[in-house]
């Protein structure tokens, strides 16, 4: 009996944050429920996980730098009242 084993394309790098967090999820979801590793397409998720991993750190890298510039522009106004 012969086994086919039916290799993940691997999906174009995510847009959005919302997008390569749910990458993420459903990466980590298929790793934790395979009984055995799925060595076929292991380099295409992990592939696949640093990419969508570096979009959502930009995001997030993005909104703390907002976050950031906004606090520093309140503590400047609330000084010099």
């Amino acid at each position: 009996m012969t086994t086919t084993t039916t290799r993940k394309r691997k999906k174009a790098t995510p847009k959005t944050f919302k997008a390569a967090y749910d990458i993420l999820k459903t990466n980590a979801a298929d790793l934790q429920a395979q009984d055995e590793p799925d060595i076929d397409n292991l380099m295409t998720t992990v592939e696949e996980s640093i990419a969508a991993y570096r979009v959502c750190e930009t995001r997030i890298n993005a909104v703390q730098q907002a976050l950031d510039a906004a606090f520093a522009d309140e503590e400047v106004v609330d000084g010099d009242e």
